[in-house]
């Protein structure tokens, strides 16, 4: 298997180089030359395996034997989920009314209580292998990695813990001040392993990505320092959360079996969205052949998908927020994102139906890069680019999405824990209430599509992270009368690494004002005392 840039002027990557770059050198991001085959008889040779088990099958699609032989791919992966705190490290669990057909997919039981582990604890661990080969093999000068990210929350966390204390590593983490939760702030900043460097930026997630992506448009500075890419632009992160799409539908299957159901031809997958990289994995599996009738994209205030799944124009936000920016603070922050980075690996495949039909298969992928190239130009520069209604028509045949306010966030919260039965009280978290409220919406606008066909909303963080506003959407006047208000403490279901978390020390850069040259000086500055 081979990778090349979504804008068509870097071919014949391996997996090695595409991860270890993270973002390619035209400006680009790595997809794979073809979409390989799944086993003839995957439906039921995969159907009982493990999450591990799984990942490695589905990793070996992607990743050629003479890269990483399966023994050391067994054990990156081994070593990646052992850190998980449930065996099957993505657990589905039903959700309320068994008529509503909706299930939950668990993704926050890693060590950050984030959807995001599942990816990071990986690239991580992969990092760490291909580096230390390197050093092996050639001892003429030591091969490190400065990795530079930024996050709007989970990323951030996910990243610092897949990363701490990984030998020829050094990470560099840009946040929002002051646009991340406490806890998240706190799961970042209380890490002080030498090789973990939080920067606190002034401005919004979109800014600190933007820096991110001029660091890496540096060439100079970005080969001097070997920079490595963390965020989703990553195709690692992309590959690994590919995974747990298969397992829930495994898992599914194994549940209703025992039940006694009827097994599902398809599942409908609903996705809190942000960067499009949770979702886009979606994508990637049904490509592969999994039985997907909808991917449904849950936006919540900034909604830039949202609209282009209902337009098919791409265009940032006009609207001036008080605080100066486009970007709507909302009580699902990690969403919180102006700019989709990983929706231009969407725009790859749509752009070929933009090409001329008869065209060769190498050919049509150097002109859909092209066409990719242009409309990111264009988007630049503009702030908007439109498909065709062709392409349009297509994507909506995979596609459907709904945006979420704040207010229904907190009801879809509060509906889901109040209800009235005991036994199927669940508490989510802001950002899969998102996802859940949007799978009520397309269920109700469109019922012919997806009335009784499971619907898997993915829980993407533990509500401990959110704690503001699930407590906010879970207040009740003092004269209610339901008998499980007062049952309700969040103390109860607070982890214990959350306790006296906030307390603890911390460490942590203010630049201000957060500038690529600040940015850039700290990097140099703080390289310069390492060892590296």
């Amino acid at each position: 298997m081979q990778y090349h840039s979504t804008r068509g002027g870097v071919t014949g990557y391996s997996f090695e180089a595409a991860v270890m770059e993270g973002l390619a050198p035209d400006g680009g991001l790595f997809i794979p030359s073809h979409i390989p085959s799944l086993p003839a008889d995957w439906t039921t040779a995969w159907a009982e395996l493990t999450f591990q088990e799984l990942a490695v099958q589905i990793f070996r699609l992607f990743i050629d034997e003479a890269e990483i032989p399966t023994p050391d791919l067994e054990a990156l992966v081994r070593k990646s989920y052992e850190t998980f705190r449930t065996p099957e490290v993505a657990p589905v669990r039903p959700l309320g009314d068994p008529c509503q057909q909706r299930w939950i997919l668990e993704l926050f039981h890693g060590p950050t209580f984030a959807f995001k582990d599942v990816a990071l604890q990986f690239l991580g661990n992969v990092f760490e292998y291909f580096l230390e080969r390197r050093n092996q093999q050639d001892t003429s000068r030591r091969h490190f990695l400065t990795v530079v990210g930024a996050t709007s929350g989970d990323t951030g966390s996910a990243a610092i813990y897949g990363l701490r204390n990984k030998k020829n590593i050094q990470a560099f983490i840009l946040h929002p001040q002051g646009r991340v939760s406490p806890i998240q702030e706190a799961q970042m900043t209380t890490v002080l392993d030498p090789n973990i460097h939080n920067l606190a930026v002034q401005g919004t997630f979109d800014d600190c990505q933007a820096i991110v992506k001029a660091l890496f448009g540096n060439p100079t500075f970005r080969k001097r320092y070997h920079l490595g890419a963390i965020n989703s632009i990553n195709w690692a992160r992309i590959l690994a959360q590919t995974v747990y799409y298969f397992y829930s539908y495994f898992s599914l299957r194994r549940q209703l079996r025992a039940q006694g159901q009827i097994l599902p031809d398809s599942v409908v997958y609903t996705v809190p969205s942000g960067n499009f990289g949770d979702v886009l994995a979606g994508y990637y599996a049904r490509q592969l052949g999994l039985p997907v009738r909808r991917l449904v994209v849950a936006t919540n205030a900034n909604d830039i998908l949202y609209r282009f799944f209902t337009t098919g124009r791409y265009e940032k936000s006009t609207v001036v927020e008080a605080d100066g920016t486009s970007v709507k603070a909302t009580y699902s922050p990690a969403m919180d994102i102006l700019i989709s980075s990983n929706f231009e690996r969407l725009l790859w495949y749509l752009a070929q139906d933009h090409v001329a039909t008869g065209t060769s298969g190498t050919e049509r992928a150097n002109q859909a890069g092209q066409i990719v190239k242009k409309w990111m130009d264009e988007f630049q520069s503009t702030g908007r680019l439109a498909v065709n209604e062709a392409a349009l028509q297509a994507v909506r045949e995979i596609f459907d999405t709904a945006a979420v306010s704040d207010a229904d966030t907190l009801s879809t919260i509060n509906q889901y824990y109040y209800t009235q039965s005991a036994d199927k009280s669940y508490l989510l978290d802001p950002h899969t209430a998102v996802g859940v409220k949007a799978a009520d919406r397309v269920t109700q606008r469109s019922p012919q599509t997806y009335a009784n066909v499971p619907n898997i909303c993915l829980s993407t963080a533990h509500p401990a992270k959110f704690s503001e506003a699930v407590s906010k959407a879970l207040h009740v006047p003092q004269n209610e009368t339901n008998s499980q208000v007062a049952s309700f403490d969040f103390d109860q279901v607070l982890p214990p690494e959350f306790v006296n978390l906030l307390e603890k020390p911390r460490r942590c850069l203010n630049i201000q004002p957060g500038t690529v040259e600040n940015i850039q000086a700290t990097i140099v500055k703080t390289l310069g005392s390492t060892n590296l």
